[in-house]
């Protein structure tokens, strides 16, 4: 117990796995979560006396079983072995923490999701900006970026690290940024220093400088990333020469989304369990690399038109050539997870099965490479041409290990025959043992002339010849009697001695050897790691563009056309997720969107709720998002500029945690939008302004349809609305048009046609839903009496003489009479902009207000 202590001191916020014999052990409040957690008895250690405490253990062949559940309850664990063997040593045995598992840090198949990457990140708070560090120790990939609180935010939401690591002093400010739902890890202030994280990397890295990764200049991402080699080094974790590279996530590489557009859109996650999401519909890959890139690709949307149309070409040439396109799948499917297999290979903690699955992975890759160069195709040509064939890799394997390899080194026979002479023998002697004994048996039989002469073996005196008292004249002078029994006496020979040493020590023997050379297989094998990871990563690019071919051959999508113009011309488009979600033989409606920055900038839709205007702004942003992630796209066609920033505010969430209202979230998430938007971001806004009061909600959404039409940058805007008042606007702003969502309105019944039509909407159909809701008759009833009423006696006119002076003005602006339009008109149409002052402005401004009181 003072061993235990002694260890557990040096790892307090770490629940302590203690090997004692055949058992791990838990002690104290370790012992309370652990059986907690894995619903293992209680006990206690030295009962009633001043040392109790309370125990509890698994055997340590379960450990698999068991570390998986701990860390998943968001333990970290360190495992504390024997460090040497007990037979050799009349003390204590020596101790120690051999691996410390944490939620970021995990080796372990059961603990890891094959398609989804499992990160580490650390966060650095800078003077100007925030760096952050992801790491996923079980592939290798490293990637680093710096920005604003807002950028970071996204770049959390998009790689859902398994933990953060944050300096202690930041450990406040950490929480108010980002949340409460992410397991910290907090770290000395002294690791986040520039100095220390330059010297770790470049260390690491073997390099003089970190120029050659391109993130020399991203200090603060720097600074983050050195602190998450110290924690490895920290956890145990020194083998990782499989961590070769470190990349930059350039943010204006990759198309803007917030962090509520990912969440709106729903694109891999949801907050309805039930929900399907856009990954849930495009991912047909068929290997564990390319589900976890197709991740990245959903995330990290490009803006390079050049790479866009490289992937789209070899979408195009696979959805075209179907039977290459089979082939290419069917290798793919041979493939297992070369990423995390040479990572295990790097960290020392592979089985000979799974290097097996290695070399069988690379074997598959080799029809693949020569399918891709002899494509005409020239993308998949340098996939082709990138694709190593690792023939010495490949012989070596075949050479060294059994073809039926076991799932653990300790299992024996994993070593071929003919790569280790001893080993042959050692195994000869061990296999043909019983034969050997059967044949000096039967020469010994024949030399000495006793008949029943026997070759028994015990723990005592191991092997023995036993000879009969009535031959035991007979018995040779070198024989050297051991035992005498009732009837018989035991006997051992210098030959008979030979051999059981041979072949007792001979099964201790072959595990050394045969853990040994398959240490020496595993440690050459390491310098492989860079070309298996790039066989990785390619395998991994052209599983994500099968995955799309697939996807197009399957739900008729078709290639867009991407250009550098402003527009956006979707024709008969559908939402990928809606439409897999109809039942047999319902089509989907689709329909057609035009945006540009000259005629028709934003699109004002209207329409009843349950029409269907949610869906024609989701798919709009999901279409261009396909488009630009280099896969084909749900419509009849599409003709794009391609789009820098895509935001959406759709659906309503109340934060009441945080203390936010509905429409405090919805006035927080629009006004991200309106300081963000550039000349190529595509705007979606959906019922702007519900959360107040109509007359509030009218006049900020009319304010910010007027901002969005007004600001230089002319943004593509798509508006929902139920606020028909809005539809004035398209008389006013040039670039504004209406566009309804058309229903039918039959006797009883409201008929959804789900088609965007040009022109405004009069009625929003509310009574109607509540009725389709299966809201009691008689509300509906009384509904439908207080309408008519309403609609027959409440004009604007008359309904001004109820309202307050200020509702009064806002919507007298919706109903001014001509006259007054008109002298409105002729004072805006005689200013020069150019010329007139601020001051100047100002004064015309009030001269307008006295016109419009007057009234």
């Amino acid at each position: 117990m003072k061993q235990y202590n002694e260890i557990k001191a040096k790892y307090p916020d770490a629940c302590l796995l203690f090997r004692v014999g055949d058992f791990y052990e838990t002690f104290g409040s370790d012992a309370i979560r652990a059986s907690q957690i894995l619903g293992i008895t209680l006990t206690k250690r030295g009962n009633g006396s001043e040392s109790e405490t309370a125990l509890a253990g698994f055997p340590h062949h379960s450990l698999n079983t068991y570390l998986p559940k701990l860390v998943k309850a968001g333990l970290r664990v360190a495992i504390c072995d024997q460090l040497e063997d007990p037979k050799m040593t009349k003390t204590i045995v020596k101790r120690g923490v051999t691996e410390l598992v944490t939620p970021g840090v995990a080796m372990n198949d059961d603990i890891l999701q094959a398609k989804t990457n499992n990160f580490l990140a650390s966060i650095h708070f800078g003077k100007k900006n925030i760096g952050i560090a992801f790491l996923d120790v079980s592939t290798g990939e490293f990637l680093t970026a710096q920005g604003s609180e807002e950028y970071i935010d996204k770049l959390l939401q998009n790689f859902r690290p398994s933990e953060i690591l944050v300096t202690k002093n930041h450990k406040t400010t950490f929480k108010t940024a980002f949340g409460e739902d992410f397991h910290a890890f907090y770290l000395e202030d002294w690791i986040y220093k520039e100095d220390y994280a330059f010297e770790t990397l470049t260390k690491h890295f073997q390099t003089n400088s970190l120029k050659g990764f391109g993130i020399e200049e991203v200090m603060e991402g720097v600074v983050a990333s050195g602190a998450i080699l110290y924690y490895l080094s920290e956890t145990q974790h020194n083998k990782i020469q499989h961590i070769t590279t470190i990349q930059r996530i350039a943010e204006d590489a990759y198309v803007w989304m917030d962090k509520f557009t990912i969440r709106n859109l729903e694109l891999y996650h949801s907050t309805n369990p039930n929900a399907v999401t856009l990954l849930d519909v495009i991912d047909k890959t068929l290997s564990p690399m390319g589900s976890r890139l197709l991740k990245r690709w959903l995330a990290l949307p490009l803006k390079d038109l050049v790479k866009i149309k490289a992937r789209n070409e070899v979408v195009a040439y696979l959805k075209s050539n179907q039977e290459e396109l089979q082939f290419i799948q069917y290798q793919i499917k041979q493939i297992s997870d070369l990423e995390r297999l040479i990572s295990k290979v790097a960290t020392g903690k592979i089985s000979p099965r799974e290097v097996l699955y290695l070399r069988d992975s690379l074997q598959a890759i080799l029809p693949i490479k020569e399918k891709a160069l002899s494509a005409k195709n020239e993308a998949l040509k340098i996939i082709g041409d990138g694709l190593h064939a690792c023939e010495l890799l490949r012989e070596k394997i075949d050479t060294t290990l059994q073809e039926d390899a076991p799932v653990a080194i300790n299992k024996g026979n994993a070593i071929a025959i003919g790569v280790h002479p001893e080993l042959d023998e050692l195994r000869a002697i061990s296999t043909t043992g019983k034969g050997y004994l059967e044949d000096l048996e039967r020469r010994e039989s024949e030399q000495t002339g006793i008949p029943s002469l026997k070759i028994s073996f015990n723990n005592v005196f191991g092997y023995y010849i036993e000879v009969r008292n009535t031959h035991k004249d007979k018995v040779p002078e070198n024989w050297i009697r051991k035992q005498t029994l009732v009837n018989a006496e035991r006997y051992i020979t210098e030959e008979l001695k030979e051999y059981e040493s041979k072949i007792l020590g001979a099964e201790e023997k072959i595990q050394q050897l045969e853990n040994l050379l398959f240490e020496q297989l595993v440690s050459w094998m390491s310098t492989y790691i860079k070309p298996v990871q790039l066989n990785a990563h390619l395998i991994a690019q052209l599983d994500c563009l099968q995955s799309f071919a697939q996807m197009a051959i399957e739900n008729n999508y078709v290639q867009p056309e991407l250009d550098d113009s402003h527009d956006l011309l979707i024709k008969e488009g559908r939402h990928p997720v809606i439409e897999k979600q109809l039942p047999p033989g319902v089509p989907y409606i689709s329909n057609d969107v035009v945006l540009d920055r000259e005629a028709q900038q934003i699109i004002m839709i209207t329409g009843p709720n349950m029409s269907g205007k949610s869906a024609i702004l989701r798919q709009t942003a999901l279409i261009v998002l396909l488009a630009q992630m280099g896969s084909f796209v749900p419509a009849e066609s599409l003709k794009l500029g391609l789009v820098d920033k895509i935001f959406t505010r759709v659906g309503a969430s109340d934060n009441i945690s945080m203390g936010e209202s509905t429409f405090m979230v919805e006035m927080n998430e629009t006004a991200s939008i309106l300081n963000n938007i550039s000349d190529r971001s595509l705007v979606l806004l959906d019922e702007i302004g519900r959360g107040t009061s109509t007359y509030d909600g009218i006049s900020i959404a009319w304010a910010i349809s007027e901002y969005l039409h007004e600001h230089p940058s002319k943004p593509k805007t798509l508006f929902a609305t139920h606020y028909h008042e809005l539809n004035e606007m398209e008389v006013i702003f040039d670039r504004i048009q209406n566009y309804n969502v058309s229903v039918k309105e039959l006797k009883d019944t409201v008929l959804f046609i789900r088609k965007l039509v040009k022109g405004g909407s009069a009625h929003s159909f509310g009574i109607h839903v509540a009725k389709m809701a299966g809201m009691p008759q008689t509300v509906i009833q009384k509904a439908q009496k207080l309408l008519k009423k309403l609609e027959k006696n409440h004009s604007a006119e008359e309904l001004s003489g109820s309202l307050t002076g200020q509702e009064e003005m806002q919507l007298s602006f919706f109903h001014l009479d001509d006259p007054l339009l008109e002298e409105i008109k002729d004072e805006l149409l005689t200013l020069d902009i150019n010329t007139l002052t601020p001051v100047e402005a100002l004064m015309k401004l009030n001269e307008l207000k006295r016109i419009v009181s007057k009234k």
